[in-house]
């Protein structure tokens, strides 16, 4: 399951967020899941829970923002929802030289601390990849 991987990423960095902005406490952790990314949401959400014990993130919440696959036919520039799984090949004109240009994301996107400000910009548990 690399879910718990990723949690435990995610875990990492958002202490970290929080030791330099001199909290003690983690309210919420919001991250941004694309379709196409591999990774199962209740099973992120569970993991998150299981390694948020006894740490500065016991009690937050992991909100997830699921983001939806989108393409790109390079020929004709339409846009379209690739599916799952994913079928590359244009709608439109048929081409088959398309490109991902959403759904591949797993990013943290803010941490909320106590004081209820988000830390932006903080780190990725893993970097976007690029089809």
């Amino acid at each position: 399951m690399h879910e718990l991987s990723i949690a435990l990423a995610v875990a990492e960095s958002a202490e970290e967020a929080a030791r330099r902005h001199g909290a003690d406490a983690v309210e919420a952790v919001r991250l941004r899941v694309g379709e196409l990314s591999g990774v199962v949401a209740d099973a992120l959400r569970f993991s998150f829970e299981v390694v948020a014990r006894d740490t500065a993130l016991a009690g937050a919440e992991l909100r997830i923002e699921e983001v939806p696959a989108r393409a790109r036919c390079r020929a004709c520039a339409e846009e379209f929802a690739p599916g799952t799984p994913p079928r590359l090949w244009c709608p439109e004109c048929g081409e088959s030289e398309t490109e991902l240009v959403a759904g591949r994301e797993l990013e943290i996107v803010d941490v909320t601390l106590p004081e209820g400000r988000p830390c932006p910009g903080s780190r990725s548990a893993r970097q976007e990849e690029r089809a």
